[in-house]
């Protein structure tokens, strides 16, 4: 536990007067994700620690370098929780990597993102200043909201040293069911139970089985369980916590792995190798060596997104190209944070 902000404001003050780019790292269990670049490294994995909880205000302050096996013991402690899931990759995996990659777990559809969880956060720019935003703040940059556009940024507009969340009480139950149908049978049931008034808390199908996990009041649970026909997983907290944490094989194939964000109610694309179909159809898994114009221009028409999650060229552009006036806006955010392209140039896109 170790504040190493004067520190790590130094190092960034010194980039920029040798004009060297610097590669942000702190677990490193993200390394795979974004592009390939190489820089100096500036590791703030010992930049680590609880700044303030406060149990009944439901808020957590802490270090960029603090990892999220640590948050989760701590809110075990008090029943409360990380709502949106955060993925774990290892135990050396950090609430800023997962800031930084807008990481999000099976629940989000429902509890949320870690964007819309983050509260505010402290970070140091390319000029070497280290800035508080959220709570009692410094006026946003042109009126945006600094503190969630950290996430999925990919520490391109700054080194995050402290990151403030909401956290949530634990529900009172949790079950999950599961049905067996056919990949274009699951999403119709998944459209047709998210319309309910029903304690939905995830919603994955993979491989010719349907989960649907409730969490809530121990009464909504059980109402829904005698309500609904699934067969009910009495022992599904293992397989909910392999696919939050991308453990499942279905990640561990060295092709191409395709990740889709797109229109839940879009139809199943004409794809080889639909692997899993997540957050009650909104997040959807292809395995695969495809080109990422045609992979664009289908998710475009889907209503959504997609982006070389891992494997394939690391060098080129990996997410998904925005269009020109979103990209002129990145690109003058760049600018406003980072005028010298210190922090982690290139990782998001090859032009920012």
């Amino acid at each position: 536990m170790a504040d190493l902000s004067q520190q790590l404001q130094q190092q960034v003050l010194d980039a920029r007067s040798d004009k060297r780019q610097l590669d942000i790292v702190a677990g490193n269990s993200k390394a795979s994700m974004g592009r390939t670049t190489h820089a100096d490294t500036l590791n703030v994995s010992d930049h680590t620690g609880v700044i303030s909880y406060q149990p009944v205000e439901l808020v957590l302050t802490v270090r960029s370098g603090t990892t999220l096996t640590e948050i989760e013991a701590l809110l075990d402690d008090n029943n409360q929780m990380l709502a949106f899931e955060p993925p774990r990759f290892s135990e050396r995996s950090t609430i800023g990597g997962t800031l930084a990659c807008n990481l999000s777990g099976p629940g989000r559809p429902w509890a949320g993102s870690i964007r819309d969880h983050v509260l505010g956060v402290r970070l140091i720019n390319g000029l070497g200043e280290h800035l508080k935003f959220g709570g009692q703040v410094m006026k946003n940059v042109a009126g945006y909201d600094v503190s969630r556009l950290q996430a999925g940024a990919m520490g391109t507009l700054g080194v995050l040293t402290e990151v403030s969340l909401k956290v949530l009480p634990k529900p009172a139950a949790v079950r999950t069911l599961s049905w067996q149908l056919e990949a274009k049978q699951a999403l119709s049931l998944m459209l047709e139970l998210a319309g309910k008034p029903k304690p939905i808390s995830a919603a994955c199908w993979i491989e010719g089985q349907l989960y649907v996990r409730l969490s809530g009041a121990q009464s909504a649970v059980d109402a829904t369980l005698k309500e609904w026909d699934g067969c009910d997983e009495p022992d599904s907290d293992n397989f909910w916590r392999a696919l939050r944490d991308q453990q499942l094989s279905q990640f561990q194939s060295n092709d191409p792995l395709w990740r889709f964000s797109i229109n839940p109610a879009a139809e199943i694309p004409s794809l080889d190798h639909l692997s899993i179909i997540d957050w009650g159809g909104a997040q959807r898994w292809y395995r695969g060596h495809q080109d990422k114009h045609e992979m664009e221009a289908l998710a475009e028409r889907a209503g959504g997104q997609v982006s070389l999650y891992t494997g394939g060229d690391r060098t080129a552009d990996v997410f998904h190209q925005p269009v020109p006036a979103l990209q002129e806006i990145q690109k003058r955010l760049k600018a406003s944070f980072d005028p010298d392209g210190i922090l982690n140039s290139g990782r998001l896109y090859s032009w920012m």
